[in-house]
């Protein structure tokens, strides 16, 4: 009789081998619609919910939406494989989702794209979901905090509401950015099993293009959030923003990893 190990991976691997439309990844899109009713359900009960418990219905909220960030990445890079596969690579007039990021793909060549059994897509990798649903889950409550004592030292008056949201937006990107930013390649690393040499080669490839872009994209995001989104929705506005960003992120990582 097969062993439970043994039907999860033939399970696995069934749905891994499948694609929708002989493009988009089967298991990649179960995951991501799976996710998406998570984030409904969260978005019909936030108010409620965060009334209540406001740390954790955040925490929550942010492990999820990490969640699909990740998915986001993962699918993309299974996409972008898969057209690598093709005689020739992939096509630019059919390759939609021809998506470049600059400084991840300057450090992966297309050898390192392709997993050894061509005939199967890149898998889906619940351990790296998990470790970025944990760093939502973990910072929430630091933002949460964070963002508290924006608002009590920033206070949005009568009249000066735009100069308070500037100032809170200039001290989170001058101050928690930065810091962020490096928590989270830390925390990635140290869950992947790697040490200090990691970590110190992870900032000296990948954390000051990471900066750079977090200041072409935050600082109007952030802005737009401190000014307009009342304080329950700020980090859930942020998180919600932040797919596209921590799919960077994800992709940025993972490159380094590679």
């Amino acid at each position: 009789m097969p062993s439970f190990k043994s039907i999860r991976r033939q399970v696995l691997w069934n749905l891994n081998s499948r694609y929708i439309y002989g493009r988009y990844p089967l298991l990649h899109t179960l995951v991501f619609i799976t996710e998406l009713i998570m984030v409904s359900f969260l978005v019909s009960k936030f108010n409620s919910y965060y009334a209540a418990r406001p740390v954790l219905t955040t925490m929550v909220t942010n492990a999820i939406l990490g969640g699909v960030a990740d998915t986001v990445a993962q699918s993309i890079t299974a996409v972008r494989e898969r057209a690598v596969r093709k005689p020739g690579g992939p096509d630019p007039r059919s390759d939609r989702l021809a998506i470049e990021i600059h400084e991840v793909d300057r450090r992966i060549s297309e050898e390192e794209l392709i997993p050894d059994s061509k005939a199967l897509p890149p898998p889906f990798d619940f351990e790296r979901l998990t470790r970025f649903m944990a760093y939502g889950f973990i910072m929430a409550p630091i933002q949460h905090k964070w963002f508290g004592f924006l608002n009590r030292i920033f206070p949005l008056a009568k009249g000066a509401g735009t100069s308070a949201a500037a100032k809170r937006t200039a001290f989170d990107q001058l101050l928690f950015a930065p810091v962020g930013l490096g928590a989270f390649f830390t925390f990635m690393t140290v869950a992947e099993g790697g040490g200090r040499t990691e970590i110190q080669k992870k900032f000296q490839d990948i954390y000051i293009p990471s900066l750079k872009a977090n200041y072409l994209v935050w600082p109007a995001v952030q802005l737009i959030n401190f000014r307009l989104m009342p304080r329950q929705f700020q980090i859930p506005f942020v998180s919600t923003v932040g797919i596209a960003w921590t799919a960077y992120l994800s992709l940025s990582n993972s490159a380094e990893e590679a």
